[in-house]
């Protein structure tokens, strides 16, 4: 095309609609208030609360914390906070949550995977989140477990559910009740969570592995 010819619109209009399409996100098309009213009870539920526990935490009436989960009303973001505090939720990930489409995918790049804080860290374990959830709830969550030798190898743990383990680095002796188990690179290892179980004995100075647990199966 010389500089004196006319552009061609249409192409133009096709080109920048295909580039459109290839970077929308496809969102639900429910109204936000709703979703995040969903995300919000989904959370209560899966963590045994009633509307009334919630609602004394957050310091807001049942009424409106009724009105919130069934999307009648918006609320403010001094609100949300307290009330996603008191889920253990932060107000970016409440909105996160609010945004993902039942069946979507989530990618957890290695940088943005927090630390977080579980019963093992004052035995020294650090823990590193790897998964997500959907729709406020989480059926599984996964671990990254990084321990050195000074921590403390004989916590014990009990909880529902059931958790699989697969062994990175290092070596260790794991305990699953009556039973101890060597675990070495490439290892794995899968138990009933509510039996007591937990690192016996690191056979080297550092070890990681992966810890997959499985919430119960409803009743």
């Amino acid at each position: 095309m010389s500089k004196t010819d006319p552009p061609d619109v249409d192409r133009l209009r096709r080109d920048h609609a295909e580039a459109f399409e290839r970077r929308s996100v496809a969102v639900s098309p429910m109204p936000m208030e709703q979703r995040l009213g969903r995300v919000i009870r989904h959370t209560r539920q899966q963590l045994k609360l009633t509307l009334a526990d919630l609602a004394a935490v957050a310091q807001v009436s049942v009424a409106m914390l009724s009105r919130l989960e069934t999307g009648q009303t918006s609320a403010s973001l001094d609100v949300l906070i307290r009330i996603g505090g008191a889920l253990g939720i932060e107000l970016s990930e409440l909105f996160r949550l609010a945004e993902t489409r039942p069946g979507a995918a989530q990618q957890m790049k290695a940088a943005d995977q927090p630390e977080v804080v579980r019963t093992g860290t004052r035995h020294g374990h650090a823990y590193r989140l790897l998964s997500g959830q959907f729709g406020g709830r989480r059926l599984f969550e996964s671990y990254l477990i990084d321990m050195k030798d000074d921590a403390a190898p004989y916590a014990r743990f009990q909880h529902p559910g059931q958790e699989f383990l697969y062994m990175l680095t290092g070596r260790m002796r794991y305990r699953s009740g009556d039973e101890l188990f060597v675990m070495e690179p490439g290892d794995s290892l899968t138990f009933l969570a509510e039996v007591v179980h937990g690192v016996e004995e690191m056979l080297d100075p550092h070890v990681q592995f992966i810890s997959v647990l499985v919430e119960p199966a409803a009743s």
